[in-house]
């Protein structure tokens, strides 16, 4: 895989390089800022971009903000976000996609294995939300939305990882459930949510948007 890093702390964008390179993957860019990350992936794209939110010059939302760009630009380039907080606004717009995309603490880059699903995942299409992330954007919603009102508990445990960006499989294992079990339960999510099939749009990530409702201040 080809992942281009965006850190401005060289000690841990060196970290981060050392890992990916050592796990077979290929670091063809690693700078420390925003505006260095987009003039890199505009001459020679990668897989996966890995980009702190916040970055030089004024190490506000610029790492975000530059994430946001490549997505709309690139939606072949796969985002990871990392951050020591949780930007809300900016990372509920990262969810409004195809997938692709992810946003975790920078605690969780010291769980290595986990880190290292979250990028395979991010990279394969897939979503990788911090569970920290969901439960503040959760918490910013004055209500879950109506559609949900019917969930059981064990169905909004569900869409709480799937919201995450979990596999059927990990949601299985996490819950102590059957593989059918959970695709029984998705199901039913979907039908709930009134989420037809549709082959334009990720019928996961259309849950997890409804799910979390629009974002604070639209």
């Amino acid at each position: 895989m080809r992942v281009m890093l965006a850190e401005d702390s060289a000690l841990l964008r060196e970290g981060i390089a050392q890992l990916l390179t050592a796990e077979g993957h290929d670091v063809v860019a690693s700078v420390g800022t925003a505006a260095d990350l987009l003039r890199e992936v505009a001459l020679d794209p990668p897989d996966l971009v890995i980009a702190d939110v916040r970055m030089p010059p004024d190490f506000v939302d610029e790492g975000i903000r530059a994430a946001l760009e490549i997505r709309r630009s690139r939606p072949a380039v796969a985002v990871l976000v990392l951050s020591q907080y949780v930007e809300r606004r900016h990372a509920r717009e990262l969810l409004d996609g195809e997938g692709g995309v992810g946003y975790l603490l920078k605690d969780r880059v010291s769980d290595i294995p986990g880190f290292l699903d979250a990028i395979e995942r991010v990279a394969g299409g897939g979503t990788a939300f911090d569970p920290e992330v969901i439960r503040q954007l959760l918490a910013a919603q004055d209500r879950p939305a109506e559609r949900f009102a019917g969930l059981s508990e064990r169905e909004r445990a569900v869409l709480d990882l799937l919201a995450q960006g979990h596999s059927n499989a990990a949601i299985a294992e996490r819950l102590h459930m059957s593989l059918s079990g959970v695709e029984k339960h998705i199901n039913t999510i979907f039908g709930k949510a009134g989420i037809v099939a549709d082959g334009r749009y990720n019928r996961r990530v259309l849950a997890v948007l409804a799910y979390l409702g629009p974002p604070s201040g639209a």
